[in-house]
């Protein structure tokens, strides 16, 4: 097989970031069986650890998002190695622009049509709504005259967001007609959706589903905070749950998603309301490994690499055996660097003596400046991992960092 990899992720060697470390493309690709190509951008090239005499060929653009650069790029590998069996992108922003550069091309594997299930947040949940499971009333943004009647028909708070992003990217809550009026003369309304609030608890749920849409692996975990309080300063974390009546609530529910979507042989990271009347209410699904400390976690927990299954599946073998699992819990926190400006760190002190079931711990150096915003991955004020077998030990330590948490900047 001729394999294309299209990578945006940096790798470390410092030993102190862990960010992408599962990523090993080399390792779960066989490149003696298989031409193996590479199209990457800067930080992508840093990620591509494979013997380079092994390397059939590679590319780098200026931004592997960008989908004439990709698709040209595609295009001279396709010159100068020959025609390509597989067109791989496991960052959620490139599953789209894969998509259309592999219609363009001629080349197999999922359509724009089949990404827009776990991708389009419009779609989604038309393809759920029309099989009867409960999601968020929602609708197109195809004016602004048509989200102030939808605020007119179901109140607020609702919900306005891109309908191809991630990471709450662009998500804007909007709590009463003034608020509505500014985010209409500030938003480029196409690409939008806008949705009803759903009060209650959020979960994510991470897995894979196999060839029949039968969910192979999952875990369940419940957010402390949520994604849309994170893009405004507040810390996010979450704890995998033990076992419960709730939790088997939820792994129902997303069974029901999956076959509902028809989702095959990817992983998954999908979000769901609970409401206090106990009911779930569907989120958003991505067709792709969780972000944030997501992976690393279930990694260390339960022994499944989800970008291991995700390769090798895609590289044409069969879905990987699952490790017997042993129930257990662990979670992960995120103290955010500021959004709005650059910060240079004064005093961070370590929560490893506070919080002794601290696995890995980021944090900053004194002196060094953060620069403004950044995904999940990128160098906050602090991150952590935590294990323990019980949720509740768990929580109780994420709590206490973000009480304790001792961190001073100054604004640059």
């Amino acid at each position: 097989m001729h394999i294309v990899i299209v990578n945006r992720w940096p790798r470390f060697d410092d030993g102190i970031r862990w960010d992408n470390e599962l990523t090993r493309y080399e390792e779960f690709i066989d490149h003696d069986a298989n031409q193996v190509s590479y199209v990457v951008d800067g930080p992508g090239a840093q990620g591509v650890l494979a013997d380079p005499a092994k390397i059939a060929c590679q590319v780098q653009v200026g931004d592997v998002n960008d989908v004439d650069a990709l698709r040209a790029a595609v295009e001279v590998i396709i010159d100068r190695v020959g025609p390509i069996d597989e067109l791989l992108a496991l960052s959620e922003f490139t599953l789209e622009i894969a998509a259309k550069v592999r219609e363009d091309l001629g080349i197999p594997g999922p359509d724009r049509d089949e990404v827009a299930v776990y991708r389009d947040k419009v779609r989604m949940k038309e393809v759920l709504d029309e099989a009867g499971i409960r999601v968020p009333r929602f609708a197109s943004c195809t004016s602004a005259e048509q989200v102030r009647a939808f605020a007119a028909a179901n109140g607020y708070p609702l919900i306005l967001k891109p309908v191809a992003a991630a990471a709450s990217i662009g998500v804007r809550r909007v709590d009463n007609d003034a608020e509505l009026a500014d985010a209409l003369s500030n938003l480029e309304l196409d690409g939008y959706e806008v949705e009803e609030f759903i009060a209650g608890e959020i979960y994510h749920v991470d897995g894979f589903v196999d060839d029949d849409s039968h969910v192979a692996f999952q875990a369940v975990s419940r957010y402390i905070n949520d994604c849309l309080s994170f893009t405004h300063g507040a810390p996010l974390g979450s704890v995998l749950m033990s076992p419960s009546p709730r939790r088997k609530l939820i792994e129902d529910f997303s069974q029901q998603i999956a076959t509902t979507l028809g989702l095959r042989r990817l992983p998954f990271h999908l979000e769901v309301f609970v409401t206090p009347a106990g009911d779930p209410v569907f989120l958003e699904v991505g067709g792709r490994v969780g972000g944030a400390e997501v992976p690393h976690l279930l990694y260390r927990v339960f022994g499944v690499n989800l970008y291991e299954m995700f390769l090798r599946v895609l590289s044409g073998g069969p879905v990987p055996p699952i490790p017997e699992v042993v129930d257990s819990s662990g979670g992960w926190l995120i103290m955010p660097k500021s959004a709005a400006k650059s910060e240079r760190v004064v005093r961070v002190a370590s929560m490893r003596d506070q919080v002794p079931i601290v696995w890995r711990e980021l944090l900053p150096a004194q002196g060094q400046v953060l620069a403004p915003g950044g995904a999940y991955d990128a160098l906050h004020r602090g991150r952590f991992i935590l294990l323990h077998e019980d949720e509740h030990v768990v929580e109780a330590g994420i709590r206490k960092i973000i009480e304790n948490f001792d961190f001073e900047a100054e604004s640059l």
